[in-house]
């Protein structure tokens, strides 16, 4: 599978005092784009079956963004995940072609049906995967 892009356009009430993209954005933009990519690739038994929450976010923030401004959302799966857990790596990239975030965020695979915890096998994995390391 390729790498899931999406398009985003700051709104004004993404800003905060500063005048730029809150960072509390960022993390909704961060859930908002791994979601969109599960909903795109996983089949629908899937999607009915599981459900993913982040139990960790690591983000470095390199730039501002302003109302009105578009960044592309690039995220990618470069590692198997480790029993229930795996890492998602996300890019926003301006305009510009600067970098303005780069995140990485564990998340865990929960059953629907029991609310537990469950071991990521690899048919759930294989559609998020990718194999280069740019």
């Amino acid at each position: 599978m390729a790498r899931f892009t999406r398009t985003i356009t700051a709104s004004p009430g993404d800003i905060d005092e500063l005048g730029h993209v809150n960072n509390a954005v960022w993390v909704r933009w961060i859930q908002d784009v791994a979601v969109a990519h599960w909903n795109a690739v996983a089949p629908a038994a899937h999607r009915d079956a599981y459900i993913w929450v982040v139990t960790r976010h690591e983000i470095d923030y390199r730039g501002n963004v302003r109302a009105g401004e578009t960044v592309i959302a690039e995220t990618w799966v470069p590692e198997a995940p480790r029993g229930a857990r795996f890492d998602r790596h996300m890019r926003f990239t301006g305009a510009d072609g600067r970098v303005k975030v780069e995140a990485v965020s564990t998340w865990a695979l929960i059953d629907r049906a029991s609310g537990r915890l469950l071991r990521v096998r690899p048919e759930i994995a294989a559609p998020f995967l990718v194999d280069d390391d740019r």
